[in-house]
């Protein structure tokens, strides 16, 4: 009796072991994290934005954390600063970056050059915020003024860059390089404002907050506000783009940003001087010195936060990139650009309207 006693006990030790062994994962296995905010893996996610405020959301969510604090821990969030949108796309392709706020034209430039394969757009962020200024010196007053001028873009390529040209083209006049009289000087922002300010061009097709800078820092005066050109006065002007590659391996990370975007311009739309001095202080922490009151001010109602990529705004676009000679000789076939069902399940999830292309 005692002898069956001590083996049915041996039994049901052996037993207990054997069911702790698989509870503590003994066959190598890591089970995912099930924190709030973890993703599956770890992984490092490399963001690149514009100290501007056509990006304001991903301005404020580095600056306070939140876009961190959506990602969860088990996501390393590294950033990098860029100045306009075609160096950024560079650097998805060079891999040191895997996703980037940008705007249309490099998106586009992008997705042609790698054949379709590189670039995703996941989401929108900012539309407007734009202008052609001038100085009152140089006497534009109509299109055909533009003849025998300089004016500056951010970056050969970029989207105001793009949208110059095209304005140029339909007005019957062309830049220098292709047999026109109008110099376009691809320049970066700062660097606008210091040539603006000593006479050296006579106006720049520039984005938000460098709009606002010119007229109140250097006395320029708006001759274009690029909305007037786009049905409804709506353009994308930045939107969210991923690396194909990292989408694909990294999807529960991708929709982590996604959702930290869709937060962080819902926030800016409801708390407007909230979202002001958020944006502010983090365009501080990135350059070093905040805009003045009287600037961002400016530069705030002349933009739209969405995270709608306004998809019908993007062919053409690249309609405008092509005809200026940007695009190469192959007509952009834009087929597969959008990868917008994890937007819509985020919307969906915030109880929130859908997008579409």
């Amino acid at each position: 009796m005692r002898r069956s006693n001590s083996g049915a006990l041996l039994m049901l030790v052996i037993s207990a072991v054997a069911l702790l062994a698989v509870a503590c994962g003994d066959d190598g296995a890591t089970a995912p994290d099930s924190s709030p905010g973890g993703a599956e893996k770890p992984v490092t996610l490399r963001l690149g934005y514009f100290a501007n405020v056509t990006h304001a959301p991903a301005v404020m969510g580095v600056a306070d954390g939140s876009f961190q604090a959506e990602l969860g821990s088990n996501v390393k969030l590294e950033t990098k600063v860029f100045n306009a949108g075609p160096a950024a796309i560079e650097a998805m392709f060079a891999g040191e970056l895997d996703a980037a706020f940008v705007g249309p034209s490099p998106a586009i430039n992008g997705f042609q050059k790698s054949n379709g394969d590189e670039v995703r757009i996941v989401a929108g962020a900012a539309s407007g915020g734009a202008l052609l200024i001038v100085r009152p010196e140089a006497n534009i007053n109509s299109a055909r003024d533009l003849a025998g001028k300089k004016i500056a873009t951010p970056q050969l390529g970029n989207t105001q860059d793009v949208a110059l040209r095209s304005y140029l083209l339909k007005n019957g006049l062309k830049p220098k390089e292709n047999g026109g009289n109008v110099t376009v000087l691809p320049t970066s922002n700062a660097d606008q404002l210091t040539l603006f300010v000593k006479g050296d061009i006579d106006g720049a097709w520039a984005p938000e907050p460098w709009a606002t800078r010119l007229i109140l820092e250097a006395g320029g005066r708006v001759f274009l506000d690029e909305k007037t050109l786009w049905p409804n006065g709506q353009f994308v002007t930045t939107q969210l783009v991923v690396s194909a590659k990292f989408l694909k391996e990294n999807p529960e990370a991708v929709e982590r940003l996604v959702r930290a975007e869709v937060k962080a311009t819902q926030f800016i739309n409801a708390n407007p001087e909230k979202g002001k001095e958020a944006v502010n202080k983090g365009i501080e922490q990135l350059t070093g010195k905040a805009l003045s009151k009287a600037t961002i001010d400016g530069a705030w109602k002349n933009l739209t936060f969405t995270y709608d990529p306004i998809a019908s705004s993007l062919t053409k676009s690249a309609k405008d990139a092509f005809d200026a000679g940007l695009l190469g000789r192959k007509e952009p076939n834009l087929k597969g650009i959008y990868q917008l069902s994890i937007l819509n399940k985020v919307l969906s999830e915030l109880m929130l309207a859908s997008v579409s292309e």
